[in-house]
């Protein structure tokens, strides 16, 4: 499924490790094919733990072991009301699920570190593809691009989930010296130069697929200025607006099938997933990433049949807290977008958040084929789903959101539009349009997160909005009790790992 110099390369760099000598550094780096090799490792790093399948031959030590997507998924949306955790001291996601981590929580020690192993393989790839030792070769102009993108997108997680982190790029060497700390404002400044820098030269815009393009450049950078004042930097609305457009422009249109977009054969849908994490059962084998996803979506003692997800068998990991199946109420038959098993589930958990007859299992996400065959033997090899980054939807809803708030460049009555586009895909009519009274900045929240649930967005939103932390909205079992509670505002942010702390003096958390 993925594209063949990914696939392939990908494969290639099972062999060995890629730095491991000057000699091997001088092999790789002495082609273009060892360029598109090298290149494919930093694609992967963001799905796969290791050069081996399901992660053996780690490429770090860590607490869990686990993937980037399998980090980010789980700081993303489960503190939310998109998940409730099944497994809470199992899969040590305590912490998580009731807003209650500290420095030592291994799921927010994991993704720091394996957000920043991504910044070295990139650092490591540029301080080899310099600007002026691939000045006049297009295809490694490209390639340094591309490494630069997956190198801003890692700081931009960084920057939304911790507000803070060390800064290293590929002209500081590899040595003993404490890199310095950059706070939000300064890793903002940072992504936002390399993005429009790199969509202004260097990506392009038709790309084979899984590759980053000027559009994912885009995405990214409409994402930043949509949470702008978040991340310090103050308000950007008018310039989301400006990017939105611009993808808008760029040939995209909405996939007509919900459903497709997180299928097997998701790879096809280029009409409208705009980056994509590139999951393959062959050449990116992992228990994590979306594998992940579609097995901890699938009950494992209930009646929900994991064949009919191209599944081997069902994890039962997570299921939702009553809050998101609310947000379709009275819709739940007409809008194509609730693909949740509610057959022997309660919808809320009133119980205890790990009781499995609560809250229902998901369906989202599919192994199978648009000719609804199993695409991989999950059970073996995982699944074969890719995980959309940024797709089109999100960029109508950023745009329709950034209207609200003031942004020029765009009007109501297109946002309007855009909505209703969305709408008319769910319902497959105009039944679920709505007038522009109704378009209001809770209304866009409540749709992202019927559009965009367990796309890792969750979290964000909810802070965008100040109801992430404190008490004006509270879910069951946010902050441990049953009917939630308000938590302190020190969670709209995670804190950097102790054990980084220690390592590194310049870092401090504030509230920890």
């Amino acid at each position: 499924m993925m594209v063949a110099c990914l696939a392939a390369c990908v494969k290639d760099l099972d062999q060995k490790p890629m730095t491991d000598s000057q000699t091997t550094a001088d092999t790789v780096y002495g082609s273009e094919q060892g360029y598109r090799m090298a290149l494919a490792k930093l694609y992967a790093s963001y799905v796969i733990c290791g050069q081996e399948q399901g992660g053996g031959n780690a490429d770090l030590s860590s607490n869990n072991g686990y993937d980037f997507l399998r980090g980010y998924f789980n700081l993303q949306e489960c503190p939310t009301d998109e998940v409730a955790g099944t497994w809470l001291s199992g899969d040590k996601i305590e912490g998580l699920t009731y807003m209650t981590w500290d420095a030592n929580d291994p799921w927010v020690a994991d993704t720091y570190y394996r957000a920043y192993y991504t910044i070295a393989l990139c650092n490591e790839f540029l301080s080899h593809a310099s600007a002026s030792s691939v000045s006049g070769n297009p295809t490694l102009e490209a390639y340094r691009a591309e490494a630069r993108f997956l190198r801003a997108l890692a700081y931009y997680y960084v920057l939304d989930l911790f507000g803070q982190g060390p800064f290293v790029d590929e002209t500081m060497g590899v040595g003993a010296y404490t890199p310095q700390r950059y706070s939000n404002a300064e890793l903002f400044a940072f992504v936002e130069a390399e993005l429009k820098e790199i969509s202004e030269g260097g990506l392009q815009e038709n790309v084979e697929y899984g590759r980053a393009s000027k559009a994912a450049a885009w995405a990214l950078l409409a994402k930043m200025y949509l949470n702008a004042e978040t991340y310090g930097a103050g308000g950007h609305y008018t310039d989301c607006i400006t990017y939105c457009k611009k993808i808008m422009g760029g040939g995209f249109s909405l996939e007509p099938s919900y459903g497709a977009l997180f299928n097997a054969d998701n790879y096809k849908r280029t009409n409208e997933i705009i980056f994509p994490f590139v999951v393959d059962a062959v050449n990116t084998v992992s228990w994590g990433a979306t594998t992940y996803i579609v097995c901890g979506e699938c009950g494992n003692s209930s009646s929900q049949d994991p064949a009919k997800y191209g599944l081997t068998g069902g994890w039962g990991m997570f299921r939702v807290r009553g809050e998101l199946p609310a947000l379709f109420s009275g819709n739940e038959a007409e809008d194509k977008r609730f693909m949740f098993y509610t057959d022997g589930q309660e919808q809320w958990l009133d119980k205890a958040i790990d009781d499995q007859s609560q809250g229902y299992f998901g369906e989202k996400f599919s192994n199978l084929t648009d000719e609804g065959v199993p695409a991989s033997n999950t059970g073996a090899v995982g699944a074969d789903i890719d995980y959309p980054v940024f797709r089109l939807a999100d960029v109508y809803l950023m745009l329709s959101e950034s209207v609200l708030r003031g942004g020029e460049g765009s009007s109501k009555a297109e946002a309007l539009t855009l909505v209703n586009n969305l709408r008319q895909r769910a319902f497959g009519s105009t039944d679920g349009n709505i007038n522009e009274a109704q378009l209001t900045l809770e209304f866009i929240l409540d749709e992202r997160a019927r559009e965009l649930y367990w796309e890792s967005t969750r979290r964000t939103d909810l802070i965008r909005y100040g109801l992430f932390t404190g008490g004006n909205y509270k879910w069951q079992w946010k902050g441990g009790v049953v009917d939630g509670r308000a938590t302190e505002s020190k969670y709209n942010v995670y804190p950097i790992p102790t054990a980084e702390l220690s390592a590194n003096p310049n870092l401090k958390n504030e509230n920890y």
